[in-house]
């Protein structure tokens, strides 16, 4: 088996153990006896169980995004953040009450500032704007905070409201405001 592949069963097997027992109840061994490997095999990919997480909301995370990082495609990309995060509460909602806060939010703050990066540089291009580098930052992280704020909103909140509303009323913020901001920011 091929590194990444061998990674990728073993994040299956974490996702599949999680729908049996809390994060906090897995060890190693579980993992590892789900994919038929040896625990060193497990040691030879991530440090640990929260390594694991981790690398598993990174990855999940990048394949969300592809193909929808333009002014366009943008709303595609976040509500699959949405509906991937429901269609694995379990696994989501285990991650979010057994470790640091901050890894959910560095999952959903490096797919959101990637796919806002994409946005802002190609407004940027489409209204033929100089902006400095670190003022097309600053407005892709501003929305950044909001668009993962909302998320977090909605996970404490049951997930409940339809995701394709919270994205439908931040497209019609961010329309005019994303343009604004890169304008003001002109040189």
């Amino acid at each position: 088996m091929s590194s990444n592949t061998t990674k990728m069963a073993i994040s299956y097997a974490l996702k599949e153990i999680v729908l049996e027992k809390p994060l906090n109840k897995i060890t190693i061994q579980d993992i590892a006896s789900r994919c038929g490997i040896n625990r060193q095999t497990f040691y030879y990919h991530f440090q640990d169980i929260i390594d694991l997480v981790r690398w598993t909301l990174i990855s999940d995370a990048e394949k969300l995004v592809k193909g929808n990082k333009t002014y366009s495609t943008w709303q595609k990309g976040y509500l699959a953040v949405f509906e991937t995060i429901k269609k694995d509460k379990v696994f989501i909602l285990n991650i979010y009450h057994h470790v640091p806060r901050e890894y959910i939010t560095e999952y959903l703050y490096s797919i959101t500032l990637d796919l806002l990066k994409a946005v802002v540089e190609e407004k940027v291009k489409e209204l033929k704007l100089k902006v400095r580098e670190e003022d097309k930052l600053f407005v892709a992280n501003f929305f950044k905070y909001s668009f993962v704020g909302l998320v977090l909103d909605w996970i404490d909140k049951g997930m409940e409201m339809d995701a394709s509303l919270i994205v439908n009323k931040l497209d019609s913020i961010i329309n005019g405001t994303i343009q604004k901001a890169l304008t003001n920011a002109a040189y």
